[in-house]
């Protein structure tokens, strides 16, 4: 019965963006699937440490017009259900799963490299590139200027919010800046989508790395790649946009005339100055 339960809640989850605490009540039904189908909604919120409210929304959240409906669906739940639960893999491991399989999307979606490759022609030629990402998506968009300044001479990251971010913004363009990056992953901050359209109005080009083409910064974007993250967790996982990085990274170095010198160089530096361990 558990694992029948389990299995519609997981059906129940497929293809809703949840917050952290809708999050955790999830995980919580999901650790007790064969109580839950006969637990009050304040018995849920205390499983979970959530209030009751919580728990009502979750379920609104999952098209029910109660906890009550909820608990009566997975009450119902049938013997010949069973076949879909998958087996004994635990939270963590279905975290992965649905990793892997985001990865898979994005290796279908790079059959058509087009996209990749204009994207990294518009990013080489500008220069200074910015390169914006705030909140959940600074470490992205750290990561890709990180690499990205060993091959372009110069990469001007804006992982910060604020009234200076369009001043940053207007400087590079001045500086003669054409395109800029973006990594644009949820939860969307308006600053960002605020950004983008100013950026737009300023005359640059927007590349943006999004979790859907539905995201709201895809009107404001000029290129949009869409990556899918991960949900699986408390916390969104987003292995899938990083690689997307290092391909969009891939095809900037095939526009960049310098690209090998400037690595070269910086190995050489690298070693004279025993930067690294090995």
């Amino acid at each position: 019965m558990s694992d029948t339960v389990a299995a519609r809640l997981r059906k129940l989850l497929d293809g809703h963006r949840l917050t952290p605490t809708q999050r955790r009540i999830a995980h919580s039904m999901m650790g007790s699937a064969t109580a839950v189908p006969f637990m009050s909604s304040v018995e849920v919120a205390e499983l979970a440490g959530v209030s009751q409210p919580s728990v009502t929304r979750f379920a609104a959240t999952l098209g029910f017009d109660g906890y009550p409906a909820l608990r009566r669906h997975l009450r119902e739940a049938s013997s010949d259900e069973e076949e879909d639960a998958p087996g004994t893999s635990n939270e963590y491991q279905q975290a992965v799963a649905g990793e892997l399989e985001n990865l898979r999307r994005l290796s279908e979606a790079l059959a058509d490299p087009g996209p990749v490759t204009e994207a990294g022609r518009l990013l080489a030629s500008s220069s200074p590139l910015p390169v914006l990402g705030l909140r959940a998506s600074a470490s992205q968009a750290y990561g890709f200027c990180y690499f990205a300044a060993k091959v372009h001479p110069d990469i001007r990251l804006l992982d910060e919010g604020g009234s200076m971010l369009r001043d940053r913004i207007d400087a590079a363009v001045r500086a003669g800046a054409s395109a800029l990056l973006c990594f644009a992953l949820p939860r969307h901050p308006r600053e960002v989508v605020e950004a983008l359209a100013h950026a737009h109005k300023a005359g640059l080009t927007v590349v943006t790395v999004a979790d859907s083409t539905l995201a709201p910064v895809a009107r404001h974007s000029d290129v949009l790649l869409p990556v899918a993250v991960g949900t699986g967790l408390a916390f969104d996982t987003a292995c899938g946009p990083m690689l997307l990085g290092r391909v969009l990274l891939e095809a900037m170095c095939d526009h960049l005339p310098e690209a090998q010198s400037r690595l070269e160089a910086f190995d050489t530096e690298a070693a004279a100055r025993r930067l690294f361990a090995e």
